[in-house]
């Protein structure tokens, strides 16, 4: 038998609040490389890393993701990884921070403050393949300010941090640019934005007709699906994720990690994590010091907080979406560009369907290619998330897609991370 307890919001939701101290704090942060308190979840690439990120984070059964054999009669010549797999790779080799000033500049930002994903900009160069060993440098690049913001009513920031992604020869194989909102948690709850939002309970025929969703998905595969065949105003094969459940959570961590920004994990893991960054822990209401993470499985933390429910990971729905596309593009083409939006929150028993069409074209003569929209949309009508993706297909006349170059900037960042970095390990006597 189990004793319940009272349960008691934590102080820090209502007090956390963002100052001017920390916003001049974070400008000052803008181009200067982050250390990163986890490590990285896949060092190697390997192809069992790319199999679980794509079953357990996009839950997309694509064989191109899956087997090698299968892998070696398309375009890429064998395996490769789902687009934003990244997110899970690239060895971060900033070092500790070792002065006090670098030391005072990163310490504790936003102490309490609702850190919330609202989507990313992604540049992808080339496929990423098993065997692959991948650097990652971040930084934040943009930080803006709002007094009043209809998100939580009350202060927030926005912030965007940098991630580039090298090879060994420091070479950009893929930059992506993260989008948070940061919010004072006692305005978000004094609003009650979800107040009146109830966890949807669904009929025999709205599970009938999700699971319809399911069977009518469509992996164009091995078909090519050239430019010339495509217009503007053609629709994508809808797909669908849900209803959002606890088991979809712990299948993302299973594929992706706990993240490598605040290092949590399991046990002695955990503990580790609690000597260094104690302000990201709050106890439950048993007593015991709890991740803030949690939100995104615990119940009683998302009633904290003022919400009906955990929700996922903004990541998770940029991936969904990114499924969608690959799907229909076919196995030859590329996705170059990709920019999502994490419009409001996908709870735990939520159904997102995802749909899109064709918005334009490129003309002929220029690189073959079509961009698209794809809205995700919940069981209630409401729409969470967007995204607008470039893809390079195929052509008849001009022949495969070829692959987008990374700019100068990149490049010499890139270069510049392999040579610094050699000049430490050399300074440390490590390199004779």
């Amino acid at each position: 038998m189990s004793t319940a307890a009272t349960t008691k919001p934590p102080a820090e939701i209502d007090n956390a609040r963002i100052t001017d101290e920390d916003i001049a704090r974070e400008r000052r942060q803008i181009g200067v490389s982050q250390y990163e308190h986890g490590p990285c979840f896949n060092r190697l690439v390997s192809d069992d890393g790319i199999r679980h990120f794509a079953f357990g984070f996009v839950a997309d059964d694509n064989p191109l993701w899956h087997e090698p054999d299968y892998g070696q009669t398309t375009r890429w010549r064998g395996l490769i990884a789902p687009p934003l797999f990244l997110t899970t790779a690239g060895i971060n080799e900033t070092p500790k921070y070792d002065t006090p000033e670098l030391k005072a500049l990163f310490k504790g930002l936003y102490r309490g403050v609702g850190r919330y994903n609202v989507g990313t900009n992604w540049e992808l160069f080339r496929p990423i393949r098993p065997g692959d060993v991948i650097y990652h440098d971040s930084a934040v690049s943009k930080v803006e300010v709002k007094q009043q913001s209809s998100f939580s009513g009350a202060r927030t920031v926005l912030d965007t941090i940098r991630h580039l992604y090298v090879d060994r020869d420091g070479v950009p194989v893929a930059v992506r640019y993260e989008n948070f909102i940061n919010a004072e948690r006692g305005g978000s709850k004094k609003v009650g934005k979800h107040a009146k939002t109830e966890r949807h309970v669904y009929t025999p025929e709205e599970i009938a007709k999700i699971d319809a969703y399911y069977a009518a998905e469509e992996i164009r595969g091995a078909t090519p699906r050239w430019w010339e065949d495509v217009a503007v105003g053609d629709a994508i094969v809808p797909i669908v994720k849900g209803p959002l459940s606890t088991l979809d959570i712990i299948s993302a961590h299973v594929g992706w990690g706990l993240g490598t920004t605040y290092g949590a994990g399991p046990l002695r893991y955990n503990w580790k994590t609690r000597q260094k960054l104690s302000g990201f822990f709050s106890d439950d209401k048993y007593g015991v010091p709890q991740s803030m993470i949690r939100l995104h499985w615990d119940p009683q933390r998302a009633e904290e907080l003022g919400l009906p429910a955990p929700y996922d990971y903004g990541q998770m729905r940029s991936n969904w979406m990114t499924h969608a596309i690959t799907n229909w593009m076919g196995d030859d083409a590329w996705i170059a560009g990709l920019a999502t939006q994490i419009r409001s929150f996908n709870f735990h028993g939520d159904t997102t369907f995802i749909t899109g069409e064709v918005v334009s074209k490129s003309a002929p003569g220029e690189l073959c290619a079509a961009v698209l929209s794809i809205t995700g949309t919940n069981q209630r009508g409401e729409v969470t998330c967007t995204a607008t993706a470039t893809v390079r297909l195929p052509s008849r006349a001009e022949g495969p897609v070829m692959l987008p170059q990374p700019d100068v900037d990149l490049r010499a960042r890139g270069a510049k991370l392999m040579a610094d970095a050699a000049e430490r390990i050399k300074a440390a006597g490590k390199g004779r």
